[in-house]
């Protein structure tokens, strides 16, 4: 690969493509599930690829390819300059040179790489095994999983630049249904880090058991506005789907209400989003972004003002400013895009159960669904399917669902009143702790 790589840049400057740039990623996957006691959906995946881009007659080109021989080196170079010629977009783009120093940051756990497939197995089994055992009333597992996954990215360039970042993760996930009478409910838990801890089996059984008996007896609620707090999942969920907004690409796009907004109050005093690629042990933690700018933590909105907007090398030369080292690609083959890294609100001092009692009587909402219908990150306004939980007198209550909560993102940021200290990232590199929004319009019964 290095001596290919190597010839594939020497190919592109002799065919005028200067400067060149190759990004280069290499994984591993393995995943599985279990149901009765048998496993299924085993699958086991190894892939790379590699594209080249550069500047060809002023414009940005990009080429992917799969294959490593010498048609593929050709092909790519025609690739690249085709696009370069079709493209219509005028901004001036750039293959960067690189920094002086890179932040050192391990996101790389070896003794994971370890893990034998048999103890994968085993512990979806005895997940399941455990899940059954908790309760009459927990008749089956809907979801048990556990996947594992590695990759590795380069990315070298005709200045001079060769990075390589690599990291690996493993994901369990165990859902449980519980029966009673007529009414069925369920719960689940997921576990995501570096480190593999075969007790989990048990834990994850016993937290999705818990979840699924609870909401057996839950019942929508009578529509109107309540003092409601998003638990962390469901926070993070909503962070997620409106992280977009803070993208200086959608801003200059006029898909978000933030462009030109720096320096003004977005947020409620008590808000302050981070985003930080340096963060230990998070889901996109790394030390160069995918244009080879070094990591850097920054506040977005420091105590409710917006302090900066997400920016690759394009988005920053257009606004005047330096690029943020949020230059992202969804894949070998894909743009390079603006996204955030490990992008979290910043938690405060109070735990969930003192913003219960702070708030006395409302509803902490513990999952939202519909993201993608529901929400319209362009102007903020979301209505979302719900669960949760009521509180009384600072103290959790009845069980809810099948009620729809309704507002929009950019009032609810000015409306929360309190920030928990239960900082969780559920599934990704978006997290959040339990937020206190204030109020809040729900539709029930």
């Amino acid at each position: 690969m290095d001596q290919f790589i190597s010839q594939l840049l020497q190919k592109a400057k002799a065919a005028g493509i200067e400067p060149a740039e190759v990004y280069y990623v290499s994984g591993e996957s393995f995943r599985a599930m279990c149901q009765q006691g048998m496993i299924n959906n085993y699958t086991v995946n190894a892939s790379r690829g590699l594209s080249l881009r550069g500047i060809y007659g002023g414009k940005m080109g990009y080429a992917s390819t799969q294959a490593f021989d010498e048609d593929a080196s050709s092909q790519l170079i025609s690739g690249v300059i085709e696009s370069a010629e079709l493209t219509e977009d005028e901004s001036v783009q750039e293959i960067y040179a690189g920094d002086g120093n890179y932040p050192v940051i391990e996101t790389f756990a070896p003794e994971l790489e370890s893990v034998t497939a048999e103890e994968k197995l085993d512990y979806i089994r005895r997940a399941e095994e455990a899940l059954l055992k908790c309760d009459k009333r927990v008749v089956a597992t809907t979801y048990n999983m556990i996947s594992t996954s590695s990759s590795c990215v380069r990315l070298v360039n005709s200045l001079g630049l060769d990075l390589t970042a690599r990291d690996n993760f493993i994901f369990t996930y165990l859902s449980a249904l519980a029966k009673d009478g007529d009414k069925t409910a369920s719960g689940a838990k997921l576990i995501a880090g570096r480190r593999f801890d075969a007790e989990n089996a048990e834990l994850s059984a016993k937290k999705a058991s818990e979840e699924a008996l609870f909401m057996l007896n839950a019942e929508p609620v009578q529509s109107g506005s309540y003092r409601a707090i998003f638990d962390p999942y469901a926070m993070s969920d909503m962070l997620s789907v409106f992280s977009a907004i803070f993208s200086a690409e959608n801003t200059q796009q006029n898909m978000s209400l933030l462009g030109g907004r720096e320096g003004e109050k977005v947020a409620s005093d008590v808000v302050s989003i981070i985003d930080d690629p340096l963060l230990p042990g998070g889901f996109d933690s790394r030390a160069f972004d995918d244009e080879g700018v070094a990591s850097r933590t920054k506040s977005v909105v420091e105590c409710g003002v917006l302090k900066t907007l997400l920016h690759n090398l394009k988005t920053a030369r257009k606004a005047g400013v330096e690029s943020t080292g949020n230059a992202r690609r969804g894949g070998y083959s894909a743009p390079v895009r603006v996204a955030p890294s490990n992008f979290f609100i910043k938690p405060g001092e109070k735990t969930l159960e003192e913003l219960m009692d702070g708030m006395g009587d409302g509803i902490v909402i513990t999952s939202v669904s519909g993201l993608h219908a529901g929400a319209n990150f362009m102007s903020g306004d979301f209505s979302l399917i719900a669960e949760g939980y009521l509180v009384k007198d600072g103290r959790k209550a009845q069980a809810v669902d099948r009620i729809t909560v309704a507002g929009n993102f950019y009032d609810l940021l000015k409306s929360i009143r309190a920030v928990g200290c239960d900082l969780t990232f559920p599934d990704s590199s978006i997290g959040s702790p339990s937020v206190d929004v204030g109020e809040i319009q729900i539709s029930g019964k």
